[in-house]
């Protein structure tokens, strides 16, 4: 059972590269080929063949066909006969059948946002929103507490990474999409919202409140032991982590440190550029990370950095929080054996997500790689092993002790 504190929500850069940049999410995007408007609501089914389009089986062959006006005689059928006709929303009901197509995929990562989804996801990355303060994604099929950030409300009512989100003020997360989980938990600070949780080694679900305030955070924060050692905590890859990353590196290299512990325990990922210049930091040259297409295709991402930091004997505590650019960071630095990673498996968040903009202002968040180590190990759904394995209990956590944190002090002052 892993009792793990931890931090928080999202990832993502800068806003001249939003478009652009790859991305690594937990939270909360096919063109599609429908033009957009309310021009649905008078299409008409008055083709007997409409557009066929041609089903591939796994060998690429021809296996069945299908009439793309299915779609509209559906919709046509909801628009004149069902009981609420009158109250349909045409908007919603189009932005649902483009979410329905997402998820038909079954892969938590490739959604679908609406305009509204688009600016909370902006918003996320700019480090400013209104919430709990708490990363969430799917696993095992549940709706799951990923990382909540330390010292904010979900942190504060006592939700743990790995929690169970069973029902969010009384409706039940069972075939809830990731997008509308997160739109039901977030809301205007001061007001609450209501988690029913199921977690391992409890009996049974219990209510936890949570009363949503202002998140805003710093990504890195840094700061010199007693012992001469740094300690730099990085939350996630955003757009502040490089310049205040260097802030950190400047004054560590001002300072003659006895070592650097990088905590990227409750991380729950961002930029991939971000994460890349991080790792920079310490790795001279080679590969950061090599990704996968799914024509099998690889593409090896290079170490661009000045690598100032190499040299320094560095621990990077991990832990199940840890997802996607701290996987990213801490495998290459393990496989590089520039550090050693002390704590827990981490997420396995080892996927690549392409933010295609839409016409109207939506967006499609989509997953177009897998990610592996230098050395060709496998994150996604697996994780990376730590060096040295070490859990952080519940009895840990309530008696504020870190044993994950002495340990990499340990490692560092016996060398």
């Amino acid at each position: 059972m892993n009792y793990s504190l931890i931090k928080k929500d999202k990832e993502e850069k800068n806003s001249k590269k939003t478009w652009k940049s790859r991305i690594f999410p937990l939270i909360l995007v096919l063109a599609v080929s429908f033009s957009f408007g309310y021009l649905l609501a008078v299409h008409n089914f008055n083709s007997a063949e409409g557009s066929l389009f041609t089903h591939l089986n796994a060998n690429g062959e021809h296996a069945e066909e299908f009439n793309s006006d299915l779609y509209w005689q559906t919709w046509n059928t909801i628009k004149n006969e069902h009981v609420d006709r009158n109250a349909i929303d045409e908007k919603d009901m189009f932005y649902g059948s483009l979410k329905g197509m997402t998820e038909s995929l079954d892969d938590p990562y490739t959604t679908f946002l609406d305009p509204q989804d688009v600016k909370e996801f902006m918003d996320d990355l700019s480090g400013s929103f209104e919430g709990i303060g708490a990363e969430v994604g799917i696993r095992d099929d549940m709706v799951t507490i990923i990382a909540p950030l330390s010292g904010m409300p979900a942190d504060k009512a006592g939700l743990r990474s790995g929690d169970k989100i069973y029902s969010i003020d009384g409706v039940s997360t069972v075939n809830m999409s990731l997008n509308e989980a997160v739109r039901k938990i977030r809301g205007d600070k001061d007001t609450e919202v209501v988690l029913t949780i199921i977690r391992e080694g409890e009996d049974k679900p219990f209510d936890v409140s949570v009363t949503r305030g202002t998140i805003v955070i710093e990504s890195v924060s840094w700061e010199k032991k007693d012992n001469g050692i740094y300690l730099i905590e990085i939350s996630n890859f955003h757009e502040d982590t490089i310049s205040l990353f260097n802030e950190a590196v400047l004054e560590i290299l001002n300072n003659d440190p006895e070592g650097i512990i990088l905590d990227l325990r409750n991380n729950p990922g961002g930029y991939l550029d971000t994460a890349i210049d991080v790792a920079s930091e310490w790795i001279v040259e080679g590969p950061v990370l090599i990704e996968e297409m799914s024509d099998g295709k690889r593409k090896e991402y290079f170490a661009q950095g000045l690598a100032r930091l190499k040299g320094i004997e560095t621990v990077v505590l991990v832990n199940q929080g840890s997802a996607s650019g701290s996987e990213i960071v801490a495998g290459a630095l393990r496989d590089y054996k520039l550090a050693t990673v002390v704590g827990e498996q981490t997420f396995g968040k080892g996927s690549v997500q392409n933010l295609k903009p839409l016409l109207d202002g939506s967006s499609l968040k989509v997953t177009v790689a897998t990610w592996y180590t230098p050395q060709g190990d496998y994150i996604n759904e697996k994780g990376v092993e730590p060096d040295v394995e070490l859990e952080m209990t519940l009895e840990d956590y309530e008696e504020e002790r870190d044993p994950q944190m002495d340990k990499a002090l340990e490692i560092i002052l016996d060398k």
